[in-house]
């Protein structure tokens, strides 16, 4: 067990500093934008990957790195791809109404509670 959760922590370390130098990278290749370019690339990239992945692993018996792969490395990517593959595994298993109320959930659901976040924190602080 212990073994599995280094693998995740040592992808996480890796995956967040390749989402903060693909950044990096998009803005100099770029410039500054208001619109968050990154990030978008980060997500698709990341989803783009993970799908790849799951296939991959799958065919050629590598499930065992996803500790290492999926969890750690692209969530620390990002976590855009875990919800993708999350969605598309419902859709899959053909509970369409499910899929679409977890995107919805998802979404609106952490907006809000970012919000609520920021709301809350600024009223003890400010």
């Amino acid at each position: 067990m212990i073994t599995t959760v280094s693998l995740v922590a040592l992808g996480g370390a890796i995956g967040a500093a390749l989402r903060y130098l693909t950044g990096v990278g998009v803005v100099r290749l770029i410039g500054h934008q208001d619109f968050p370019l990154a990030m978008i690339t980060v997500n698709v990239v990341g989803s783009f990957l993970m799908g790849a992945f799951v296939v991959a692993a799958a065919q050629r018996g590598l499930t065992h790195f996803s500790p290492f792969v999926m969890t750690g490395l692209l969530g620390g990517f990002t976590t855009f791809s875990a919800f993708s593959l999350e969605t598309i595994t419902l859709i899959e298993r053909g509970t369409i109404g499910q899929a679409g109320l977890y995107v919805v959930l998802s979404v609106g659901l952490s907006i809000g509670a970012l919000m609520l976040g920021l709301w809350v924190t600024r009223g003890i602080l400010v």
